[in-house]
């Protein structure tokens, strides 16, 4: 009974040290910041539909198209082209939110604070 719990668990430890030492420090923060960016992002497509809406002023509509695709493209991307769309998405983002600080610019705060501690991760890794 021994022999087989003890190989039953030695696989599973190695696919566990696998998984954590194939994917970068910096994964976590860059999938974070594409749920962030994309729920940030519906809310203001959402806005800008209302009963209501806001006027589609130029940081309403790059707001409404940029975060989202570029945080994907940072999450999901391979090296030079990661980084650039990450610190893109960091300029979108805070572009969009200086224009819109007083409507839903502010809902961009947290994807902005985690996209860029991920693209300074993802700069430290591959530097």
């Amino acid at each position: 009974m021994t022999a087989e719990t003890a190989t039953a668990v030695a696989p599973q430890t190695e696919r566990e040290s696998l998984w954590r030492t194939s994917t970068p420090p910096s994964w976590p923060w860059r999938r974070r910041a594409i749920l962030l960016a994309g729920a940030a992002q519906l809310i203001t497509i959402a806005a800008l539909l209302s009963v209501d809406p806001l006027p589609a002023t130029w940081w309403a509509l790059l707001l409404a198209i940029a975060p989202a695709p570029l945080a994907a493209v940072a999450g999901f991307g391979a090296g030079r082209v990661a980084r650039a769309a990450a610190w893109a998405g960091v300029a979108v983002i805070l572009a969009g939110l200086i224009g819109g600080i007083l409507h839903t610019g502010l809902f961009f705060a947290p994807a902005l604070i985690v996209l860029v501690v991920g693209a300074v991760k993802l700069g430290r890794e591959t530097a």
